[in-house]
């Protein structure tokens, strides 16, 4: 195992404690329980956006705290599930009064942790809404989760609905717009490597050099199948025709296309996947209105990537166009 750190054991901590110094104009960081939150919350009479899961996905969530998209994030440790305590303190963090919306990416322990957390906020009188994202189209069912897996639609969905959030909806408004997405958005992934866990030292799986997995999820879960590498127009296809068929997206549909390196996946592979993309939806008279390219949802370094496609609408549009100022993502401001 080769990689940047000093001890297996801290390496989150440190990670959060870099971020910290990196940012001090739009995170504060606390360490226990740990938590990213916006420097200026919590903004009184606007809806809060709490978010978070295991570390590894970075520049997921935390990444993505500021203006005009998620208020706080719970990192929890290495595809591991933040605690419901992390939850919870994010959640006091930022509550302005108008109610706090958690956004939850559909695993088993994140599921279960975000809605201890709910009630123990709701003991505390503090209002509380959640959705649980749910786009992968790969599988209906894994070892990790109960159901679809939340993947790169959560990326699309804190965007949109943190910019519901910033322009003053209430918490009803913000809860059916994140509800709105998620039922628009799907997703699918597949790599190329394995990742390596720092504290287990070994990888997630194994593939051999001609071997790739289709439908793989950002801890490494299995995927549909295990295949012979292909070109990057026979896996664009691959991808997007399990994801075009499913909601199912049709000639004339406005969209969303976001194309996400799953961390260690060159920027120029990203860009060609990217042509071979907007080449299968042109083909099927699918218009491609905005588009996202970059590692926003990874798995350590994972080669690979995932698809993600949205279909858009007159607000979605002006939701996605906001302003957002954010580590990891900035526009219009």
């Amino acid at each position: 195992m080769k990689k940047i750190i000093n001890d297996p054991t801290t390496v989150v901590t440190e990670a959060l404690q870099g971020m910290a110094l990196a940012h001090p104009d739009l995170i504060t960081v606390t360490l226990d329980p740990a938590t990213i939150v916006r420097a200026d919350a919590p903004i009184q009479g606007k809806v809060a956006l709490v978010s978070g899961g295991g570390s590894g996905h970075e520049p997921l969530h935390g990444g993505f705290v500021g203006a005009g998209m998620l208020d706080a994030a719970a990192p929890g440790a290495v595809f591991t599930s933040p605690t419901p305590d992390q939850v919870l303190a994010a959640t006091q963090a930022v509550d302005g009064g108008a109610g706090v919306l958690h956004i939850v990416k559909n695993y088993t322990g994140d599921v279960l942790n975000f809605e201890t957390a709910a009630e123990l906020a709701a003991a505390e009188d503090i209002q509380i809404s959640s959705v649980v994202v749910d786009d992968d189209v790969a599988v209906k069912d894994s070892t990790y989760t109960a159901g679809r897996r939340g993947v790169g639609g959560t990326v699309l969905l804190e965007k949109i609905a943190g910019a519901s959030a910033a322009r003053g909806d209430d918490l009803a408004t913000v809860t059916a717009i994140a509800q709105r997405v998620n039922s628009q958005v799907r997703s699918m992934g597949m790599a190329l490597t394995p990742c390596t866990v720092p504290h287990s030292g070994e990888p997630s799986f194994t593939l051999a050099e001609d071997e790739m997995e289709i439908g793989i999820g950002i801890h490494g879960e299995p995927g549909r199948h295990r295949v012979k590498l292909q070109s990057a127009d026979e896996i664009v296809a691959t991808l997007l025709g399990a994801v075009v068929e499913d909601l199912p997206f049709t000639s004339g549909d406005r969209t969303l296309l976001f194309v996400n390196g799953m961390g260690g996946t060159p920027l120029i592979e990203l860009y060609l996947a990217y042509h071979s993309a907007r080449s299968f939806l042109g083909e099927r008279g699918i218009e491609v209105t905005r588009s996202l390219v970059g590692n926003f949802i990874t798995s350590l370094e994972m080669q690979g990537m995932s698809i993600t496609l949205l279909k858009l609408d007159d607000e979605f549009i002006e939701l996605w166009d906001a302003p957002v100022h954010t580590p990891a993502l900035r526009w219009g401001v």
